[in-house]
């Protein structure tokens, strides 16, 4: 249960007698906001005429003095303004969440800062608030009419000299590879989609710059002023992409570069920084599932835990075709059938089917719907977002599955963060809950949190992932995802194959990145049969969807090394993917309880990336294993008690 507390306070530089702040020029109050712990800062600065901030990490700069900027209708609502009170709460709760970890904790302080702008007389909230491990903020412009406003914003986050940075450009939409830059060697024009992950001068820490709870608003990227500089840019001014343009053409792209009204009351989406001092505290930040509301009781009578929206492995006949050669003419529905007896046999517990599947009748898919539930496996049907933009075609699609016994959906190409694309997410959720059914976001922008509020939204694509062929640099992009992409949320890599499209990944590799990527839908890009024929087996099936704890281990290092402990239950798993040359790696096993454990291992092959070697062991917490890893390596470990 969210518990607040508040407490309001007059701002020093409120204007009482006067009515304008032009008949009484005087700073405002500069208002300071402090994590529970007291590590990390916020603070808004004095000056009427120009409103700025900064974040501060251990009294370091983590963000420097960057001005704010929200518009409405054309005014500059962050310049030339007057404080009117600053009202103080704090939130102390936890929740269950599919993630990096199963209970996730909600602790932060806040603050509403009521502002007046002078010129407009518009009274707005920016809100603040302040976790052990980063800073949102948002504003709110209340209009209880059904008037509609026109919103902008050009906010900046300046990042301190001497960082690294990590982040893709919008070229491919958010399927792009990631770029490794100095951040002041970032040439001005230069496209990030959020998360863009930087590392502080000196060992001083990481940050990420994303957003939260994306509703009723266009999404967020970034945008360089080439002096260290990134601003906020909605939707409307994002550069074409190639999807779009591919599947939707120029036209349509010219009619999105309009901004986007809303109508009434304008809430922002949370602006993000997420704060930590190493990579563990990075990855297990809660911080965006946090600033989502709880999901309807209603609709999720048990909320992430209600039971038709369980989290497990997928299926998916579409990346490893090779594996496996077909003749042209195979009967695609025998096919299906054979896939979901597959998936079963490896624990899956849901199998994606593409569009053909429409081509079959009622009957047929009554048939395979009941053939795969007997095996344990729930059936997911692809559909394009563009048959599903009105009201009457989701109700006839989504109830149709439900009547057929079909789960969920895929469904594919939105390829742009307009504000219809996000109301057009929520309407499309709200239809499949109220039938029960979960849904796989293809051709994505990157998630929000808001899968607190909508279990049923099991994973966002928002990546490039396994199906693109042209990625050469496989261990480097595999090693660089855990610390940018999936800081958002659950992805839909399509993870581990074994044939050539793993590039300069190893197999153990693989093996190790799909207990890296966790989502709640996990979609593996290998044929199932693969699986059942590798020596690894058995531990590949024991690999989970989502985790109840995770541990980032301090040998990790963003785009070279990943090496994460974590646990389902009393099992724990160690998973480890290297980046470029051969290299030895000591990890102390110090994550285990004191006691005896019996290990799996899952080794590269020495001079045989192809292959891996299977081994058992007895190990103990006191222990440390010494890994020899090939070029573009991994290494699996199961420990059962």
């Amino acid at each position: 249960m969210q518990k607040e507390t508040n407490q309001s306070v007059e701002g020093k530089a409120a204007v009482q007698e006067a009515t304008r702040r032009t008949q009484r020029v005087v700073r405002l109050q500069e208002v300071e906001v402090k994590s529970p712990d007291g590590t990390v800062a916020f603070i808004l600065g004095s000056n009427p005429e120009r409103l700025t901030y900064t974040v501060s990490l251990d009294n370091k700069p983590v963000i420097e003095r960057s001005q704010l900027d929200m518009r409405l209708d054309g005014y500059h609502l962050s310049s030339g303004v007057v404080m009117n009170q600053v009202e103080s709460y704090s939130i102390n709760e936890t929740f269950t969440y599919h993630g990096v970890h199963s209970l996730a904790k909600n602790e932060c302080n806040g603050v509403r800062i009521s502002l007046t702008h002078d010129l407009s007389m518009t009274t707005y909230t920016l809100e603040v608030r302040v976790f052990n491990d980063g800073v949102a903020f948002r504003h709110i412009i209340q209009d209880d009419s059904n008037r509609t406003h026109v919103p902008d914003e050009h906010t900046e986050l300046l990042i301190p000299a001497g960082s690294t940075a990590w982040f893709h450009g919008l070229d491919g939409h958010y399927e792009a590879e990631y770029d490794q830059v100095e951040i002041s060697d970032v040439e001005a024009g230069t496209w990030a989609g959020p998360p863009l992950t930087f590392q502080l001068p000196e060992n001083g820490g990481y940050g990420a710059i994303t957003e939260a709870n994306l509703v009723n608003y266009s999404g967020m990227a970034l945008e360089s002023d080439g002096r260290r500089g990134w601003r906020i840019a909605l939707a409307h001014r994002h550069p074409i992409n190639y999807p779009y343009e591919l599947r939707y053409g120029r036209e349509e792209a010219k009619r999105l570069a309009a901004p986007a009204s809303v109508e009434g009351t304008v809430t922002t989406p949370w602006r993000v920084v997420i704060v930590a001092r190493d990579l563990n505290a990075l990855v297990n930040s809660d911080m965006l599932p946090s600033l989502c509301p709880p999901a309807d009781e209603k609709l999720f009578p048990q909320g992430i835990q209600t039971s038709w929206v369980e989290p497990g492995l997928a299926v998916w006949d579409y990346v490893d075709r090779n594996y496996e050669p077909r003749p042209e003419d195979v009967d695609r529905f025998e096919l299906m059938k054979r896939f979901s007896d597959m998936g079963g046999q490896i624990g899956a517990k849901y199998h994606i089917i593409e569009g053909f599947a429409y081509r079959w009748t009622d009957e047929q898919i009554r048939e395979i719907v009941e053939y795969s539930n007997e095996r344990g496996v729930r059936l997911m049907f692809w559909r394009h977002s563009n048959q599903l933009r009105t009201e009457e075609s989701r109700e006839e699609f989504f109830s149709r599955l439900h009547r057929l016994g079909v789960s969920g959906a895929k469904i594919d190409f939105f390829d742009h963060e307009a504000k219809e694309n996000i109301d057009l997410y929520e309407a499309l959720l709200l239809k499949a809950a109220e039938y029960q059914l979960v849904i796989n976001f293809h051709g994505s922008n990157k998630p929000t949190g808001r899968l607190r509020t909508w279990p049923n939204a099991m994973i966002y694509e928002g990546i490039r992932g396994m199906e693109s062929s042209a990625l050469q640099q496989r261990a480097r992009h595999q090693t660089t995802l855990p610390f940018t992409r999936y800081l958002a949320g659950p992805a839909d890599y399509t993870t581990m194959i074994f044939t050539e499209r793993r590039r300069d990944s190893s197999v153990a590799h693989q093996i190790a990145s799909l207990a890296t990527f966790q989502s709640p839908m996990l979609t593996l890009a290998a044929h199932p049969q693969s699986i059942l024929d590798s020596p690894a087996r058995d531990v590949i099936q024991s690999i989970q969807a989502v985790w109840d704890e995770t541990i980032v281990l301090p040998e990790s290092k963003i785009g070279e090394l990943t090496v994460f402990a974590r646990r389902s239950g009393s099992m724990w798993m160690l998973a480890v993917m290297s980046a470029g040359p051969e290299r030895t790696v000591s990890i102390p096993l110090s994550f285990l309880e004191d006691q005896e454990y019996r290990a799996t291992l899952v080794k590269d092959q020495t001079d045989d990336s192809s292959s891996v070697v299977v081994e058992e062991s007895m190990v103990h917490s006191d222990d440390t294993l010494t890994i020899e890893l090939n070029s573009g390596g991994g290494f699996v470990a199961r420990f059962v008690k």
